[in-house]
């Protein structure tokens, strides 16, 4: 793993999404030029809820296109899926995934300096962006849910840039080992301890990690999965 090229580069507008028109700024369309990245992510970049989207932690959010071509053969030939952008990311590659990609790990990326900070737990607007009602729930349980980039330094970046790995600071800690602990063995005490130790993580996950250690219980998904009129995502 050293330097990938980016597929595509995209921000989104603020705007009613799906039957329920909640607003979202999940629709992506690519960058052409050279744009600002700052620790709050893209220029032109919006969130419907800021509460539970977008902020420090979670300012830039890649998706591998990697994944499309077995959505394409697990849902059929969705026309969402011919190109990057279906799941609301801002970066697109090929070759790097969810085994490949920890926590900490630090990219160049044009002038800027991004790190991993935590997946991404899928949500119901999944299911109003692919039509689907289960969509939220197969992306959980595929493991396919993408991840996200803290910024440590702001700067410039453009669709012609790479994403350079330049340190790696947990390198065991991958998106997949942290997915199939909250998703898969979800009382594995030994696991969640560690991870309430791992500093480069995202607070809220750490935070997560050590409510269930405590509680000794996992916490009920179905409200972030399916959704209502007055529900967010609990990312």
């Amino acid at each position: 793993m050293d330097s990938f090229a980016l597929e595509d580069l995209m921000t989104g507008k603020v705007a009613p999404l799906g039957p329920r028109e909640v607003p979202s700024g999940i629709v992506k369309t690519s960058v052409r030029s050279t744009i600002r990245l700052t620790r709050n992510g893209l220029a032109g970049d919006e969130q419907g809820d800021m509460v539970r989207h977008g902020g420090p932690e979670k300012a830039v959010h890649h998706y591998p296109f990697d994944h499309y071509a077995t959505w394409a053969e697990d849902i059929g030939a969705h026309e969402l899926l011919r190109w990057p952008g279906a799941f609301g990311e801002n970066l697109s590659t090929r070759g790097l995934t969810e085994g490949d990609i920890a926590i900490g790990d630090v990219f160049e990326l044009g002038t800027a300096t991004i790190e991993v900070s935590q997946g991404r737990q899928p949500c119901w607007k999944l299911n109003q962006r692919f039509g689907r009602n289960d969509m939220a729930k197969s992306v959980q349980f595929t493991g396919g849910t993408g991840w996200y980039y803290r910024v440590l330094a702001e700067g410039e970046v453009g669709p012609a840039d790479r994403l350079k790995l330049i340190d790696r600071q947990s390198p065991d800690w991958t998106i997949a080992r942290i997915w199939h602990l909250f998703y898969m063995d979800t009382l594995n005490l030994c696991e969640l301890e560690a991870l309430v130790e791992l500093t480069s993580l995202a607070e809220n996950w750490r935070v997560h990690a050590a409510r269930r250690l405590q509680t000794q219980e996992v916490e009920d998904w179905t409200m972030r999965l399916t959704g209502s009129e007055l529900q967010g995502c609990a990312e």
